[in-house]
């Protein structure tokens, strides 16, 4: 999940990443989505902030966070997890 604030939207350029990976492993295993946390309540904690955060879960648990669009980390969290 790219959870984002409205006033600096989500991260397109890691869309393209992910959409890479994804079309690698399956399009059943990798979902990506998007949230902006100023209308989410439980995210709460990612308002304020101008980097990116990337929540990963696993069966509906949250297994990882990245923080910035450092693409290397982001595709070794979501190969790890796969």
């Amino acid at each position: 999940v790219d959870v984002f604030q409205a006033w600096c939207g989500p991260c397109k350029p890691v869309v393209n990443l992910f959409q890479k990976i994804r079309n690698q492993v399956g399009s059943d295993l990798l979902h990506f989505a998007v949230a902006e946390v100023d209308s989410i309540d439980a995210l709460e904690e990612y308002r304020g902030q101008c980097e990116p955060v990337f929540l990963f879960y696993t069966g509906g648990e949250l297994v990882a966070v990245v923080r910035g669009a450092d693409a290397p980390l982001l595709q070794k969290t979501i190969l790890k997890h796969l």
